[in-house]
């Protein structure tokens, strides 16, 4: 990548006519010296950029012959000339500004001559200018001589009066235009740009040009062509049909030219506030005013013709210093009384941007009126005025709006109010941030809560008006609490805006203030410390977005805070080390140095690690257990601000380490950042390489002191050479059979980035490494098999990949390889696989871009490739053969399209056309079709394309257009029923062409039902027939078939179609030489979507028909041809008049929400031009509205149900946008009153259309309306309408609003003395309390002063409405209810009060709770059954409560003495499961606590010896949910506690306990069982600590309890077994697993060995997290932690497998159990257990049962990774080691084992075919892990034989094992 050039400008050169050219020619001199000379060169010159030159000279000479005092005729003749060439150039020319501005500088001699040139040129343009079209130009010329030109300008004013005529007629005639092309959009856009042009220039005119000053001469041409333009512009200011912009300059142009007009000047404000107000006097108006601004005058003016006379006002009106006196002031409040009316009136989207843009301008224009206006404008503008009030309403209501623009407006707005109010009490002198106004506006912002977007925003304003410490100490914590919200992405913008804001004013105010620099101290105590509390303890979202956001903000502002942050994460990186969902301090470390570098904080990385973090700490950031870590690690070393900073050694060595580990990831957004981050570092290896490259050249002359060259230059470059080789090496290897599909995306990707980065040389350009240079046979194959992937996106990897390496590559295949490739092509593309026709494209697109098709396919071109230059002849060759390739696929087409003609069924078996239509659509895809060479051929070839696409679509269609094409139909085993669902579909039925509707089938027995009417509908399908397959193999053919076979043929047939409109050059008449598609072809193709998107059932036939309709749809709205351009339209209307007529032969569909007519009609609105009127939209929303409303019409049901769906189709719409917003309303109307129809269909889709409104309203808060608190549907009889209608409550009220709300729907409560009120009232009410206040207290924004407060006064509210969670309250149901809310109330205190609970004793509240629990029924007993209504959720709301109140009285530290209400042992022998279930759920809590240690403090009192109570208790229980969370506490609880008590109260030994454990471990369900396991191992594990007669009490049991380990990780089982056994297998490791006098067998240690690494290979990540806590366990013993350099770290599931190898083989060392252990990881290494030809099969017969089922595919698991890291340990365990040799028989054993099985996969891929990599992909696959599984072990017998040296085969992605053993290192090494 060299030195990119820059783009050179293109400029149009400039010419003269014949006759100018001519004079120059005549007047030129000899010498060439005069100025004709000069004009003559630069005219005969091509290049615009030379001309340039030669026009900055005329000036100069100019000025030398100014001296002479001449202006001679020569000079006249080319002052003319150049007066010509000005106004010939383009407005756009760059030379037309080199031109004005050098005429610029003319001499004064020459101007009265110049003018006169330019004068009489522009006249004559104005004269000569007759045609509509070419008045563009001549407007463009009169704006470019007004613009800082004053040639330009004199001439103007000197043609005044002609130029306003001009632009007077010129308006006309386009107007006039522009009103008779309507619907021609194309013309329209043109013809509006320029009446826009137009009004633009005359405002222009009359702003810059002079000769107005006589416009007080009422009949002069002047004053009538001013009178006739202003006329004009009032009527385009009322014409909704021109677009927002003419109507917004018009308004502009009214204003200015009334101001021009009318004299005297003082009196304009008072006219302009009559126009505005709508009151103006024709008695005393001028007449010219009356009569021009007839429409404004009046007092019906349009809401948005009066917004834009706003708008004229407060732009052409002058405001500085108050000039128009005491009415301008009184104009100015007129204004904005104005605006304020029409905000409320006004709902288009687009006006309300102009308003809240005009509001915005008001402000601005106040603060100018204010600088010297008078008291009383200053009392109407003060922070307590009704001006400014309802400004702050209009900033409130608007600050959320969905427009960015908007939002943008309101923030100018609300600052430009507090601007104001400053001016207003400047005079006062008083301190603003004491100011009662600023001082309430503060309080009542920081009482908002934090997601209010506009907040954040305002504050901000504050800030910069008034500091930071105002605010700081108002609300200490804030920094916090914006941080806190940093989680929600929609306001992390805001928040670190405002966070920035906040620091940057508090830095500046605390240096300012400070002696020394101990103020630094202060600032990071304040902005610092919370972030690094986010950073080490916060959720992900959170540190992801403040490290993105916030800390580069932090950095930028005081760099000098890294070492701070880095200090004290170093500190802490130790001890918190992270986890799989936890980045900890080394996360937070990582974080903060990639940011600090990325943005140029550090000079280099090797500072980094050299002064700021150790090597040790990198490479455990590199395999952390968190992803981001290890994205943060890497981003530290491959980012810098510095694109050449050179790459060190170091980081090399890291990144190749990071590759190794980290091509696995899941994540597809971490798969992304690595591959990026890859690519930035390949950036900077190439931008840097080009630095050393030029050093290298230059180091003879001199020797650089840089830090970058530390060393020689081509070093460095070596270095990089061999670096990147590495790389290279590393990601092919990934690429082995089996790999996974992230590791395959993450090599191609990179591999695709170096061949980017690295491109084949130019020129004299040097790259430091070619990817083609590292690319083999066996590589290239690798690649090739790429394509058989069954994922889309790998194939396109491997494909681009393909194309981006030269095309000589392809001479590794050999002529025959290269026929078997493209027969394999043709094969696939006929597939009865879908995944199998993608990899057919792919491969003939390969093989035809690289010019490798068979020879024998040139036939199929009939004439001679045409003759080319070498530059077209690449393009050339690629054509003839994608010509060549189509041309075979479409002769194979046609056959098996007639074949289908004949069976259906045997083409959906055999031969399923979609392949072939996929392929011919990819090849045309990759072809520039605008520029053919062979036209003459592909014609017939696009004709018989459409003709055969018909056909095929003719075949399928019966089945995608029949009622019920899944096969499926209505079926009901009794008439009630049937008789029933007639009638839903005698309302639904659609004008079909079969019986579905007519009859409901009805089963005549059990299990058989008759298929008459299926078979009768769809002629060719039978319900089940054999047919004979591509193999002669009878098959069975299923309605999944011939459905799959019929929509994936519609959808590649619609796809095609569409991108031929797209791709092909289009004929505009059919004789035309050039295009390839005529114009009834075109509409061929729109009857054909038409069709089938109107009549088709299936929704993936008509979804994919409607993709390729929008790109026919696009074409036509921008196709010149007036005919092709109106298709839309008519097409449009025709539906509509369809739909309405209700015709009964219609084929339209009504049920499946109208099918494919939404689409059709959305696809036709969408494509209409956004910057248009959008009448096509009008029109038709016009319409639906119309026949989704209410009619008493019967016959008007279809046309309804099809109006709602479509309209629900239109309004989710994200295209259509703002645009349908307000047709908002009339939708809601619709489809509420489609409510009370009473026929089904209208019902449904109304429901549907009004769920899609709700979300369109709703979907972003939209303001701070208030709204109504009552609900409808709150005191509904039905139960779960209550609770829906509380829960519906909750969004409609604002989160400051809930205490006041609450406490109003407390008060509506009956009291306890009230004789009449209803429980279903009470309960409505309460539902709505409840939900508020859990919102209220769920809001993670609310973390004020104020909260505390608020429900303190809820509390109390709540107390006098108690008997209602008494025993007074007779129903069960709202008596739990209440309760719930005490419990809410209680949680939410305690939480504020940090548990020591003031304002609940404060209040009384645990009393009153005491008494409620005292006298419940949980102390007096239960007198009901379950038969109550309302007992169990009673149950539950009564037991929680009793709990918060026993720990309530367990929290009082000095009250010893009080009694609890209820103890925790009445609580677990209640009779009720509900009951004890709760309970025990608490109890865990609190135990699980203490027993990870996460507790503040111990458990209380209250909770000691509990142990045997759990015991006896385990025996006892019934219920499983119960015995599960018995069996938790009791594995929460130390067994030294409990495990003696066995004998006394449950009668069992330890033993018999043990076994009895084990024994549900064995039978019972998945939870219990894992819960069991759990509890059986800890026992055991206690066991093992105890004296040696305790172990060898439970050692007979150990075999069993392996046995229950390893059956409890197979893959089959579910997640929470596999999660126990892991956790088992980490809580035991130090016993079982890595004890150095091993208390297992080898073979049992080996079995629990092999359960860790099968679980580190489950597909499922948390499995794999718990198992990576075994390994790291195991290798943090003392024994074992010397084995690597990563013990006491995190590290993810990939790199913990090598490790666990490591550990392992070390451990065998240690044991000295080499020998007897080498043969059962020699039988891992080969799969042993596995038989071959049984799996082969059994895959086989999946494959044939499935055929729509993809190969089997992995997403983590890799098995030749296992066997690399295995046969790494093993290698180099047996090359290193001295151990005891296996007996010859074990040895003879092995090799006879290997041998065979190599054997017998020669004999199974000698069964399969040539080019089986393509055609048998899978089976394939396996082979190959087999093959490679069993080379290995090959050669590690081998090893063992001592036939190391011998030529033995070896496995290619493991040549060198013993290479980089990069995790592992000599025992003698100390680990980190």
């Amino acid at each position: 990548m060299g030195v990119k050039k820059k783009k050179e400008t293109q400029v149009t050169s400039l010419t003269v006519c014949h006759q100018d050219l001519e004079t120059l020619k005549s007047l030129a001199d000899v010498e060439g010296k005069n100025l004709a000379s000069l004009l003559l060169h630069c005219v005969q010159l091509t290049d615009g950029v030379s001309q340039i030159r030669y026009v900055k000279q005329i000036v100069p000479l100019l000025e030398k012959a100014n001296k002479n005092g001449t202006c001679d005729p020569t000079i006249r003749s080319c002052l003319d000339i150049l007066a010509g060439i000005y106004l010939s150039l383009n407005l756009k020319n760059p030379l037309k500004k080199v031109l004005a501005s050098s005429l610029n500088g003319l001499p004064e001699f020459f101007l009265i001559e110049a003018t006169q040139s330019f004068t009489s040129r522009l006249q004559e343009e104005l004269n000569t200018s007759t045609d509509l079209y070419s008045y563009r130009k001549v407007i463009d010329n009169i704006s470019s001589c007004m613009e800082n030109f004053d040639l330009g300008r004199s001439s103007v004013n000197n043609l005044l009066e002609n130029v306003l005529h001009f632009l007077q007629k010129s308006l006309i005639e386009i107007s006039e235009e522009n009103r008779k092309l309507a619907g021609n959009h194309i013309v329209q856009t043109r013809l509006m740009n320029d009446l826009l042009v137009s009004i633009r220039v005359s405002v222009m005119l009359v702003q810059k040009v002079q000769g107005f000053q006589r416009l007080h001469l009422k009949n002069s041409p002047t004053w009538q062509s001013m009178c006739g333009l202003l006329s004009m512009f009032t009527n385009f200011l009322s014409d909704d049909g021109l677009l927002q912009t003419i109507q917004s300059t018009s308004g502009l142009a009214v204003i200015l030219f009334i101001k021009a007009m009318f004299h005297p000047p003082e009196k304009i404000p008072d006219l302009i506030s009559s126009v505005l107000l709508r009151s103006v006097d024709p008695t005393s108006a001028p007449e010219w005013l009356l009569s021009c601004c007839k429409s404004l005058c009046c007092a019906d003016v349009p809401p948005s013709a009066l917004l834009f006379l706003c708008q004229g006002t407060l732009t052409m009106l002058d405001w500085q210093e108050g000039r128009m006196g005491p009415s301008g002031e009184a104009l100015l409040l007129n204004t904005v009384r104005v605006l304020f009316t029409l905000s409320s009136q006004i709902k288009e989207s687009t006006l309300e941007m102009f308003l809240s843009r005009i509001l915005a301008s008001w402000t601005n224009s106040a603060i100018q009126v204010l600088d010297s206006s008078s008291p009383s404008l200053k009392d109407n503008l003060n922070g307590n005025a009704d001006v400014v009030r309802r400004l702050l309403d209009y900033v409130y209501t608007h600050w959320e709006h969905p427009l960015d623009a908007l939002r943008h407006q309101t923030k100018i707005i609300f600052r430009n109010i507090l601007q104001m109010h400053q001016l207003t009490v400047e005079e006062s002198g008083s301190d603003l941030s004491a100011d009662r106004f600023i001082f309430e506006l503060t309080e009542s912002l920081l009482r908002l809560e934090w997601h209010s977007k506009g907040k954040y925003t305002c504050l901000g304003c504050l800030v910069d008006l008034i500091g930071i410490d105002h605010i700081l100490a108002l609300a200490k914590t804030i920094p916090s609490q914006i941080l806190e919200v940093m989680g929600d992405q929609s306001l992390v913008p805001y928040a670190s805006d405002l966070l920035e804001t906040m620091f940057k004013n508090h830095k500046s105010r605390l240096k300012s203030q400070a002696v020394d620099s101990t103020w630094i101290d202060k600032w990071h105590e304040t902005w610092v410390s919370p972030l690094l509390c986010v950073l080490c303890e916060g959720n992900l979202d959170q540190k992801s977005y403040v490290i993105d956001y916030y800390l580069p903000k932090l950095l930028n502002c005081n760099p000098e805070s890294l070492s701070y942050m880095v200090k004290i994460l170093q500190t802490s990186a130790d001890a918190k080390t992270g986890s799989y969902d936890s980045r900890g301090a080394l996360g937070a470390l990582m974080a903060c140095l990639r940011t600090a570098r990325a943005h140029g904080h550090l000079q280099s990385a090797t500072d980094a690690w050299r002064d700021l973090v150790s090597s040790a700490r990198i490479k455990q950031g590199l395999i952390h257990q968190h992803c981001q870590v290890r994205i943060d690690t890497l981003g530290l070393l491959c980012e810098s601000n510095r694109s050449t900073e050179i790459v060190s050694t170091e980081e090399m060595q890291w990144i190749q380490f990071f590759i190794t580990y980290n091509l696995n990831s899941q994540s597809p957004g971490v798969r992304q950042q690595i591959c990026s981050l890859l690519k930035k570092l390949f950036c900077r290896i190439q931008e840097s390489s080009q630095v050393l490259y030029k050093l290298e050249q230059s180091k003879s002359k001199h020797e650089p002191g840089s830090e970058s060259t530390r060393q020689h230059p081509s070093v460095s470059l070596q270095q990089y050479k061999n670096f990147m080789s590495s790389i290279c090496n590393s990601l092919f290897e990934a690429l082995f059979p089996g790999s996974s599909y992230p590791t395959r995306f993450s090599a191609l990707t990179i591999l695709g980035s170096i061949a980017e980065v690295f491109p084949v040389p130019e020129g004299r350009v040097q790259t430091v490494y070619q990817l083609s240079h590292d690319i083999d046979v066996g590589r290239f194959q690798t690649l090739m098999e790429c394509l058989t992937g069954t994922f889309e996106e790998v194939k396109i990897l491997a494909f681009d990949l393909l194309m981006k390496l030269p095309k000589t590559f392809v001479q590794f295949q050999g002529s025959v390889k290269l026929q078997g490739l493209f027969q394999a092509a043709l094969e696939l593309s006929t597939s009865t696989k879908p995944y199998d026709c993608v990899t057919a494209s792919y491969l003939l697109n390969f093989l035809i871009w690289q010019n490798a098709l068979p020879s024998s396919l040139s036939a199929y071109l009939k004439t001679q490739r045409v003759a080319c230059g070498d530059g077209d002849k690449s393009a050339a060759v690629v054509e003839s053969n994608t010509l060549i390739v189509i041309k075979c696929l479409l002769e194979n087409l046609e056959e098996e399209v007639s074949r289908a003609e004949n069976s259906l069924l045997q083409a959906a078996a055999s031969f399923p056309m979609y392949g072939r239509v996929h392929c011919i659509t990819g090849a045309l895809q990759k072809l520039p079709l605008n520029s053919l060479q062979l036209v003459s051929e592909w014609r017939p070839v696009v004709e018989k394309l459409l003709v055969t696409s018909y056909r095929l679509s003719a075949v399928v269609s019966p089945v995608i257009q029949s009622s019920s094409p899944e096969g499926l139909i209505p079926n009901d085993t009794d008439a009630e029923s049937a008789s029933r669902l007639h009638r839903i579909l005698n309302e639904i039925q659609p004008r079909d062409t079969n019986d579905y509707f007519s009859r409901a089938k009805i089963l005549k027995e059990c299990g058989s039902f008759d298929l008459e009417d299926l078979s009768a509908s769809v002629p060719n399908i039978d319900t089940s027939a054999e047919i004979k397959g591509k193999e002669g193999k009878t098959c069975d053919v299923t309605a999944q078939m011939v459905l799959v076979c019929c929509w994936r043929s519609m959808k590649e047939v619609a796809l095609l179609l569409g991108s031929l409109c797209q791709l092909l050059p289009m004929r505009s008449v059919p004789e035309s030489p050039d295009g390839l598609l005529t114009v009834q072809q075109v509409k061929e193709i729109g009857d054909y979507f038409k069709q089938h998107l109107l009549q088709s059932r299936h929704r993936g036939a008509f979804e994919l028909a409607y993709t390729g309709f929008v790109k026919l749809t696009e074409i036509l709205n921008r196709c010149p041809n007036v005919s092709l351009q109106k298709l839309p339209e008519e097409w449009l209307l025709s539906v509509l008049e369809e739909i309405k007529c209700c015709d009964p032969s219609s084929k339209l569909c009504a049920t499946r929400r109208s099918a494919g007519i939404p689409f059709y009609i959305q696809a036709l609105l969408a494509s209409e031009p956004k910057k248009g009127k959008m009448d096509l939209l009008k029109i038709t929303m016009k319409e639906l509205i119309s026949l989704a409303g209410p009619t008493d019409d019967s016959q008007s049901t279809v046309p309804k149900v099809h109006a709602l769906n479509i309209l629900r189709a239109l309004f989710r719409d994200t295209r259509l946008g703002e645009i349908i917003i307000p047709y908002v309303a009339d939708g809601t109307k619709a489809a509420i009153l489609g409510f009370t129809s009473p026929v089904w269909a209208v019902r449904n889709s109304s429901t549907l259309l009004f769920s899609t409104l709700i979300t369109r309203i709703f979907g972003v808060k939209r303001g701070k309306d208030e709204l109504s608190k009552k609900n409808r549907c709150g005191h509904s009889p039905v139960y779960r309408s209550r609770e829906m209608a509380a829960r519906a409550l909750v969004p409609f009220v604002m989160m400051d609003e809930i205490p006041n709300t609450i406490q109003t729907l407390l008060a509506k409560l009956p009291d306890c003395t009230d004789q009449c009120f209803r429980q279903n009232h009470i309960h409505g009410t309460l539902l709505q309390v409840l939900h508020l206040l859990q919102a209220f207290s769920d809001s993670k924004y609310r973390m004020n002063t104020y909260f505390q407060q608020e429900l303190a006064d809820v509390a109390v509210c709540t107390k006098a409405k108690l008997w209602l969670a008494k025993r007074q309250n007779p129903c069960l149901v709202t008596r739990a209810v209440y309760i719930d809310i005490l419990f809410l109330l209680t949680c939410c205190l305690d939480k504020l009060s940090k548990g020591n609970q003031p304002v609940l004793e404060h209040l009384g509240f645990w009393e009153e709770v005491r008494r409620i629990i005292s006298g419940s029924e949980l102390i007096t007993g239960f007198p009901y059954t379950y038969t109550v209504p309302g007992l169990p959720q009673y149950l539950q709301s009564l037991t929680k409560l009793a709990i918060a109140a026993v720990w309530a009285v367990a929290a009082q530290a000095g009250e010893q003495n009080r009694d609890v209400p209820i103890s925790f042992s009445q609580l677990l022998e209640s009779s009720f499961p509900e009951v004890r279930l709760l309970t025990l759920e608490a109890l865990l809590e609190r135990f699980s606590t203490a027993a990870s240690a996460l507790g503040e403090k111990g458990l209380p009192p209250l909770l000691w010896n509990m142990g045997g109570t759990f015991l006896t208790l385990v025996l006892k229980e019934n219920h499983p949910e119960c015995l599960c969370k018995i069996l938790k506490i009791l594995h929460c609880l130390d067994p030294s506690e409990w495990l003696p008590q066995t004998e006394d109260r449950v009668h069992l030994s330890p033993k018999e306990f043990l076994i009895w454990t084990m024994d549900i471990a064995s039978h019972e369900r998945s939870e219990i069982q894992s819960e069991a396991l759990r509890l059986t191992s800890k026992v055991i594990a206690h066991h093992m600590q105890m004296c040696d007669e305790t172990r060898d009490l439970v050692a007979p049991n150990l075999q069993q309890w392996v046995q229950l380990v390893v059956s409890s990780c197979g893959d089959h089982l579910p997640t929470e077994s596999r999660l126990a056994a892991a956790e088992v297998l980490a809580s035991t490791a130090p016993f079982f697993l890595t004890n150095p006098q091993p208390i297992l067998g080898l073979q049992d240690t080996l079995a629990l060995w092999k359960c860790v690494l099968t679980l580190l290979q489950s597909e499922e990540q948390v499995v794999r997290d718990a198992a990576t806590e075994t390994v790291m366990t195991a290798m943090s013993q003392e024994n074992t932690h010397q084995s690597t350099e990563f013990a006491f770290c995190q590290v993810d599931a990939s790199s913990a497998l090598d490790l666990a190898l490591a550990v392992l083989c070390d451990l065998l060392q240690q044991w000295d159990q080499l020998t007897p252990g080498l043969p059962v990881l020699l039988g891992w290494l080969l799969g042993e257990g596995e038989d071959l030809v049984a799996c082969e099969e059994s895959a086989h017969q999946v494959e044939e049962d499935y055929p729509f089922e993809k190969t089997e595919i992995n997403f983590w698991a890799e098995t030749l990774i296992f066997v690399k890291y295995l046969y790494k340990h093993l290698f180099r365990l047996l090359s290193q080691s001295s151990w005891h040799p296996l007996s010859p028989e074990m040895l003879r054993h092995l090799q006879r084992t290997a041998s065979e099985q190599c054997h017998l996969l020669s004999q199974l891929f000698r069964v399969l075919p040539p080019t089986a990599e393509f055609l048998k992909s899978a089976e394939f696959t396996r082979l190959r892990i087999r093959e490679e599984r069993t080379l290995a072990c090959l050669r590690l017998l081998a090893l063992l034989e001592g036939k190391e040296g011998e030529d033995t085969l070896v496995l290619r992605a493991l040549d060198s094992p013993a290479a980089a053993n990069q995790l592992t290192l000599p025992r003698t090494k100390t680990a980190c």
